[in-house]
């Protein structure tokens, strides 16, 4: 029998004064049983850092045309599409295809640099893609703060990020690799 997936509860607490979005979000997240904690709080991570009231997770481990986190219009346009790791070059070719903007949210320590120095050239060319690089000890640091029923606080001020939690907090600033024109 395959292992089914971990179902966690959140409230999310946003104050971020450089959009000047300060909203409250109940959240129902679904952790894949191949995915990491960390992983999943980058997943809260971009969705704090993006956060909207149209903003949602998909299918996105399951389904394969589609993104983990994506933003849709009214007419079910693909505004905003956000990826994790250290995606390949056809795969973000076809996210800025489908979608108005594309973020991508980078990991992974010292292998992030490696990974931007072989695909800066080919992501350059993609006007609508943002990639984030996020420190990896603030990655270990999330994945901390992980339990089934997380009450999580991020302020984001000047592009930096302090997340908190019952269990602890975390301040970083994540890098831009690309910025979107």
């Amino acid at each position: 029998m395959a292992p089914k997936a971990t179902v966690y509860k959140v409230t999310l607490q946003i104050a971020d004064m450089d959009r000047g979005y300060y909203h409250d979000h109940q959240l129902t997240l679904a952790q894949h049983p191949s995915e990491t904690d960390s992983r999943m709080m980058i997943r809260l991570l971009a969705f704090a850092m993006n956060a909207s009231e149209s903003l949602e997770f998909s299918k996105g481990l399951c389904v394969e045309d589609e993104p983990e986190l994506w933003e849709k219009s009214l007419v079910g346009d693909i505004e905003l599409w956000i990826e994790f790791g250290q995606s390949d070059e056809k795969w973000l070719r076809k996210a800025s295809g489908r979608s108005k903007q594309v973020q991508l949210f980078a990991y992974g320590g010292r292998a992030v640099p490696i990974w931007w120095q072989q695909n800066e050239k080919a992501l350059e060319r993609y006007k609508n893609l943002k990639v984030w690089n996020v420190p990896e000890e603030a990655v270990k640091q999330m994945g901390d703060l992980v339990t089934r029923n997380m009450e999580l606080q991020y302020n984001i001020s000047d592009g930096e990020i302090w997340l908190s939690s019952d269990l602890g907090s975390v301040q970083f600033t994540p890098e831009i690799l690309k910025l979107s024109v």
